[in-house]
């Protein structure tokens, strides 16, 4: 299988290209530095700079981008650019999505930064992502969207397990909801091998 990793170089795109290196999985990074690349196959392009013809032949391309600060409102052009360019070819998009976007009520009517208490420093960033979500949604493309636990763990270790979940934010037995950089990961590479969640949004904690 052919995959390619957009933002490689980042704290969970370096992450993901590990843990598919590691199940023998044909991996390309796209990085704007070459130096960068974790790989050794590599595309030296921004998001918008990717082409049609660039992504063609993997069968599935990896969003592990990351905008933050005034950048966040990229987040919603360069999920349109993506899916502009997979347009009709085979090509899944996995993307590394937010909790911000998690719905804390089985309704489904209210998402997790629409709380009250959610910190305003990180509110823009998960609205931004919310919305990049829903263009998701509307698109014709094969996509699957995958949120992690409201406490994102860069520092914590690699323990191979994590429990998968839906829409909805969920808790493990003491009422916390956690995963670390690396068991995303280890499900996101799960899913790109196992395909099981085509055009939907999941998310995974311990």
């Amino acid at each position: 299988m052919k995959i390619a990793v957009i933002g490689a170089n980042g704290k969970e795109g370096s992450l993901i290209v590990k843990e598919a290196l590691s199940r023998n999985l044909d991996v390309t990074s796209i990085v704007r530095d070459a130096k960068k690349s974790p790989t050794d196959k590599y595309l030296v392009r921004d998001v918008y700079s990717l082409k049609a013809e660039d992504i063609k032949d993997f069968d599935v391309l990896v969003d592990a981008l990351g905008f933050f600060g005034p950048s966040v409102k990229e987040y919603v052009p360069a999920m349109e650019h993506l899916i502009e360019i997979i347009g009709n070819a085979k090509t899944r998009l996995l993307v590394v999505g937010g909790a911000g976007s998690l719905y804390v009520d089985k309704a489904h009517t209210t998402k997790l930064y629409q709380q009250a208490d959610f910190p305003d420093a990180i509110k823009p960033l998960s609205e931004e992502m919310a919305k990049s979500l829903d263009i998701l949604r509307d698109s014709k493309i094969d996509w699957t969207f995958i949120s992690p636990a409201a406490d994102f763990q860069a520092k914590a270790e690699r323990t191979g397990k994590y429990v998968l979940a839906g829409e909805e934010l969920t808790f493990n037995d003491e009422g916390k909801s956690e995963i670390s950089y690396a068991d995303f990961a280890l499900a996101m590479v799960d899913e790109i091998l196992a395909d099981k969640h085509s055009k939907e949004r999941i998310s995974v904690r311990w």
